[in-house]
Order: C-alpha cells, then sequence, then structure tokens
C-alpha cells in the first residue's frame, strides 16, 4: 500500500509542475479580463463610449439593403419647382383645400397633411377651413412648445377636432441625428408667467398622439386593429408590442427618453414611398392607383423652409445629407405597419447582465490569443481576423433587429491582449525578477 500511495504522490506531484504553468495562465487572463471588462463597463456608464457606439450603429444603417418602397404610402411633396411653378410663397391656403378635394375624390384612406396652417396664408381660409372640419379622413398637425414663453408651440388650424390632430415634433440626439421617434407625449409646462394663448400643443394637462402615429392608427382601424395599453403602459397593436426606448438601450447612455418613444427603423434613404409633387397631383397628372386606400402624405420637401434632419444616412454624403420632415414621418409610419402588419421586427437590445457576458466573452477571446500566440505577425492577423468576427456577428444580429454594443467588445478584445502580451514581455526581459529582488 504504501508503494502505491507513494506513486500517486509523485505522478500528483507531476502533473502539478505540469499544469502549473497554464493554471497560471488561465489565472492572468481571468484577471486581465475581468479589469478590462469593469473598465468598459464603467465608460459605458459615464458615457465615453457613447458616441463611437452612435457611430458605429449609423454605420451599421448604412449596410443594410435598402428595401424597396412602402406600397401602402404615398408622399407629396412642395418641391422648389412648385413654389416656382405656382409663384406662391407659402402655399395659399385655398391651394392647400383645392388639393385635398382632389385627393379626396381618389379615395385615400387618410391624408396627413405636414403644413401648419395657424394662421391665414393668402385667401381661401374659410374653404380650408371647412375642408378640414368636416372631413374625417385629414390628420392635422402642431408643435409643441419647449417650455419658454417665447416658443408657445403652434396650434392646429382652427376648428380642427383634436382626435384629428397630431404633433409633428422629433426628438433629436445630440449632434443633430435623427434616431428616435416619439409616440406619446405630455407637452412641458410654460415656466414663468406668460401670456401666450392655450392651445392643443402646450396645454400640459392632454397627453398627445403624434403624427405619425395618429395616421398608422387610422389606417390600422380600416384593418380592424385597435391600440392597446398593457398594465405596465405599453403600446401594442394587435399582437405587435412597440416596445418603448428606454435611457440606456443599445449604445446610448442616459438618453432622454421623456414620453413613449421607439427607435426609428429606417426602411430606405431616400425612397421610403412612392413620391409625386403638389402641381401633378392640381394637373391631374396622379395615377388614382396611388392614391386609393393608401396613406397620403403632404408636406415640404425642399430646403427653402428648414424642416429636415440629419440622419444615420447622412454621414459622407457630400450632397442629400438631409431628410425632410414629411419623409422621416412617412419612415415612422411605415415602421409601424412593417411591425403590425408584415411581422417585420421593431428593434430589440439585450438586457445588462447579456452585455456584460458579451464584452467579457470577448476580453477573454483576446486574452486567451494573445497568450498562445508569440509570432506578432501570426497574433496582429489573427486579432484583425477577430475584429472582423465581432464586427460580422453584431452587424448579423442587427440586421435581425437587435442592436447589440460594438465599440465595447472590440475594445475589451484589443484591451486584453494587449494587457497580456505586455505582461508577457515584462516578465521575459526579467524586469519583474530584478523588482522583486530589489524589493527582497
Amino acid at each position: 500500500m504504501s508503494k502505491i500511495s507513494n506513486k500517486i504522490r509523485s505522478a500528483a506531484a507531476q502533473l502539478s509542475q505540469m499544469y502549473k504553468p497554464s493554471l497560471a495562465l488561465v489565472r492572468s487572463v481571468l484577471i486581465a479580463s475581468a479589469a478590462v471588462t469593469l473598465s468598459l463597463m464603467g465608460a459605458r456608464q459615464l458615457g465615453i463610449l457613447e458616441p463611437v457606439e452612435l457611430s458605429a450603429y449609423d454605420q451599421m444603417v448604412r449596410w443594410r439593403p435598402e428595401e424597396q418602397p412602402d406600397s401602402r404610402l404615398l408622399v407629396v411633396g412642395i418641391t422648389e419647382a412648385d413654389i416656382q411653378k405656382l409663384k406662391q410663397w407659402p402655399i395659399s391656403d385655398r391651394k392647400i383645400a383645392e388639393i385635398l378635394q382632389k385627393l379626396k375624390k381618389m379615395q385615400p384612406a387618410v391624408i396627413g397633411l405636414d403644413v401648419l396652417r395657424d394662421v391665414p396664408l393668402g385667401d381661401g381660409r374659410e374653404e380650408l377651413t371647412k375642408i378640414l372640419q368636416k372631413s374625417d379622413r385629414i390628420i392635422g398637425v402642431c408643435l409643441v412648445t419647449d417650455g419658454s414663453p417665447d416658443n408657445p408651440g403652434s396650434p392646429p388650424p382652427p376648428g380642427m377636432p383634436e382626435n384629428r390632430v397630431g404633433f409633428a415634433d422629433f426628438g433629436v440626439d445630440p449632434g443633430g441625428i435623427l434616431r428616435r421617434a416619439l409616440l406619446f407625449m405630455k407637452p412641458p409646462t410654460i415656466k414663468g408667467k406668460s401670456s401666450t394663448q392655450k392651445h392643443l400643443c402646450n396645454d400640459n394637462s392632454q397627453v398627445l398622439a403624434s403624427f405619425n402615429l395618429q395616421l398608422a392608427l387610422r389606417y390600422l382601424q380600416g384593418q380592424k386593429i385597435s391600440p392597446q395599453l398593457a398594465p405596465d403602459q405599453s403600446l401594442w397593436l394587435g399582437k405587435t408590442q412597440l416596445k418603448r426606448l428606454e435611457s440606456n438601450d443599445g449604445g446610448y447612455n442616459n438618453a432622454d427618453v421623456r414620453g413613449y418613444q421607439i427607435l426609428i427603423n429606417y426602411r430606405s434613404r431616400q425612397q421610403v414611398a412612392n413620391q409625386v409633387r403638389i402641381t401633378d397631383v392640381l394637373e391631374g397628372k396622379v395615377d388614382p392607383n396611388l392614391v386609393k386606400d393608401k396613406i397620403v402624405f403632404i408636406g415640404y420637401t425642399t430646403e427653402t423652409v428648414k424642416d429636415f434632419f440629419y440622419t444615420p444616412y447622412s454621414g459622407r454624403q457630400q450632397s442629400n445629407q438631409f431628410m425632410p420632415g414629411i419623409v422621416a414621418h412617412a419612415q415612422v409610419v411605415s415602421q409601424i405597419l412593417s411591425a403590425v402588419l408584415d411581422n417585420r421586427p421593431m428593434f430589440w437590445f439585450w438586457p445588462k447582465w447579456a452585455e456584460i457576458l458579451w464584452i467579457s466573452a470577448w476580453s477573454i477571446v483576446g486574452g486567451t490569443l494573445a497568450s498562445r500566440m508569440a509570432h506578432p505577425a501570426k497574433l496582429t492577423v489573427t486579432f484583425g481576423a477577430m475584429l472582423s468576427g465581432c464586427c460580422a456577428i453584431s452587424f448579423g444580429i442587427f440586421l435581425l433587429g437587435g442592436w447589440v454594443p460594438v465599440a465595447a467588445p472590440a475594445l475589451a478584445l484589443i484591451l486584453t491582449g494587449g494587457s497580456i502580451v505586455s505582461a508577457e514581455r515584462f516578465n521575459k526581459a526579467g524586469y519583474g525578477k530584478a523588482i522583486s529582488d530589489r524589493v527582497k
């Protein structure tokens, strides 16, 4: 028995000596990975990585294949050519009334008029007011106050029922890029004493629906789909949840998500829907099939009116950097209809614990590769391939509707690998032993 026990002890000692370097290596990789992951999560919490993550998001939007125009929509744009041809600026109430009458005869499902008419413009005010009051197929707009006495917002056309008015405002990210859409909001209280006339879009007691949501709901009514609010106050349309954006979803950090916001899932760079000009409508050049049972948008597409936005598509563009507001509204309406009727995915996000695992996994991969490869050229090529793989997986998830961190795992891969390489060179150079001897 003593001989057997001695052999077991000897074998155990040999195994211990054999795996001691490997265990030390694993321990160093795990320690480095934990330190890097915690540092990156802290940087995300402080918002340091938000600009990089948002830039990565914009690039992935540009990389996506563009979809076909949404056949359920038609954009009637007021272009610079229209203004010159009609010799009117702004377009008069009478012309707007004439356009609405011609479109109504072609039996659209609903018409969205993204043109402010809170004050009379030219002649035809009474005619326009009568159309807006009587037609239940027209949705008008107003602008919400920002809470300052100097900007009380713009009221809807006078006499228009409140249930046929939506606010036209968007929430723009720092840097001026439009990535989010507001579906519901309560106007902020105007600060200080103000003699401003109270109206729908500066009444803090009201919860307002957006212009684009109003149009989508009117269209879905024809499909016998009505909105429902769940106990958690999330919005459901049929079996589809329009998940509310949270302040730290995706690459955001403490974003202003007041109201009910969603991330805009853009359909295409420009051609979200068929588009015609208002002079085409006035001259009878529009195919009635483009209008019948469709959602028709009327709004300015000329840059003369400052109603345009930078979008994720604007990056590196010399021209066509801006998207007109009416086209942006069409993007949101198309997104809602496609999610409800076509099962096109809304954007979704991982919980925080899943993001931590995602970042730490790439950190461990970086540390393991650095510990296994001594040749600098091979290590560089391998790291380049792994970075490409990280970006490719993130983009693949994005194509499925998921927005997961891109910059953080890429940095985790590089930083952990770099720290392992630096530590090994430090030890091989004898600096560690020299310092230890000095300490002793």
